[in-house]
């Protein structure tokens, strides 16, 4: 494909018109300095009511992906398997591609860089990651060098919303993700969104663009809001905290990287604590930069469209990801030696193996439920499910990320548990 000039025709094939793709199509109508045009949409339900003429529509794939006066597709389903085939066509065609499909992308991560290097085509995804914030271009532009500390943030807008409906309206859980659902936020399968796999996705997306790691979404550890109790949220307000679900990844003394996604406790002091509903927010650290804070609208029509225009708007430069932690550094690598600051909370006294704790620094317990807080090797929960147990809610500490422990005796002695990993 050529667009080396800014003026370059942009003809695009379009599949989907769901929330995002609705909102695209109202938005390039709006933005005619862009110089693209949707020529065709390929949807999945003919028989649906939609607000663009009939004639644009077609249920036939192929007629996008073999005309020849097409020459970007943008790919807005979520069906990962029938985006894989869509993008590698198109990829393979030599067609200029533009997706939102975080799970996709992340699971096929290393075969979609080789396919874009073999055919020199280009192939963005801002959106597939925090909608409007255009966090993997600054990463692989601004932050293309090896000085990059961390980056941790709010990266799923859907169970943000309902964390915030559910801890500060004091919505039921169920309600709050229909409301999730009905606002277009939510996943159209919620598990998705709510056991934390969308947010670790979106991590392994981006470590491929901070830290040059190319790893499957599997090999990272994470949980989502699905185990939170009202009780987690009445402790959080004790300690004046609130809970996000957190992907993060920060770079130890030895070059390595610790990166998993969990809820974490927030301070008042910390940038994330005000980031609510819907919205999205990151906070890169830098060595000589310190703490840089992204903000904005991380679900949503707009949101996500204005990042997949942005993406069309980089193409009449025949932008591309270079993936320079990748090809012009010496990637890092994933760690799992490190200890973690952890809230565990739990149905019964012998539901919980308290020797997997280095450390005990609190314990207290009542009739309904127990809470132990302390230090934890990380290699006890990757190795191990017993914190993914119904009922058993796992919340980081702020700064729950420690380097170098020297372990210490549990200051809190109690029974043999009973309860083993399932």
């Amino acid at each position: 494909m050529s667009t080396q000039d800014q003026q370059t025709k942009l003809t695009i094939g379009l599949f989907g018109f769901g929330v995002v793709g609705e909102g695209l199509y109202k938005v390039l109508k709006h933005t005619p300095t862009l110089n693209a045009q949707i020529k065709k949409v390929c949807i999945k339900h003919p028989d649906k009511e939609r607000n663009a003429p009939t004639e644009l529509f077609t249920t036939d794939a192929n007629l996008l992906l073999n005309d020849s006066d097409i020459n970007v597709i943008i790919e807005l389903i979520d069906d990962a398997e029938a985006a894989y085939e869509i993008v590698t066509t198109a990829l393979r065609s030599k067609k200029a591609v533009v997706s939102a499909n975080k799970k996709m992308i992340a699971e096929h991560m290393e075969e979609m860089i080789g396919i874009q290097q073999q055919f020199n085509v280009p192939f963005l995804y801002e959106a597939a990651c925090c909608a409007s914030i255009p966090i993997i271009r600054n990463l692989e532009e601004y932050y293309d060098n090896d000085l990059l500390q961390s980056i941790s943030g709010v990266v799923n807008g859907s169970t943000n919303y309902i964390l915030t409906k559910v801890f500060e309206e004091k919505k039921g859980f169920e309600e709050a993700l229909l409301q999730a659902q009905a606002e277009g936020f939510a996943e159209s399968n919620p598990a998705l969104d709510v056991e934390g796999t969308d947010a670790v996705n979106k991590l392994s997306i981006l470590l491929a663009h901070a830290y040059g790691i190319v790893t499957s979404p599997e090999k990272l550890i994470h949980t989502g809001i699905q185990n939170l109790q009202a009780c987690d949220a009445i402790y959080a307000k004790e300690k004046c905290y609130e809970i996000k679900l957190i992907a993060q990844a920060r770079k130890q003394h030895n070059g390595k990287v610790a990166a998993f996604v969990m809820p974490q406790f927030v301070e008042k002091n910390s940038q994330l604590f005000a980031v609510k509903n819907e919205y999205n927010g990151v906070v890169i650290e830098s060595s000589l930069a310190d703490k840089q804070f992204f903000y904005g609208k991380g679900a949503g029509g707009f949101p996500t469209a204005s990042a997949v225009l942005s993406d069309l708007s980089a193409l009449r430069y025949n932008y591309k990801y270079e993936y320079k932690k990748l090809n012009y550094q010496k990637p890092s690598s994933l760690e799992h030696d490190f200890y973690l600051k952890i809230c565990i909370s739990f149905n019964g006294l012998l539901q919980m193996l308290h020797e997997r704790f280095d450390q005990i620094t609190e314990w207290t317990s009542n009739e309904h439920r127990c809470r132990i807080s302390g230090i934890i090797h990380f290699s006890k929960l990757l190795e191990s499910n017993w914190w993914k147990q119904p009922n058993v809610s796992i919340i980081l500490y702020p700064d729950a990320i420690i380097g170098h422990y020297e372990p210490k005796k549990a200051i809190i002695t109690l029974p043999e548990p009973e309860f083993a990993d399932a």
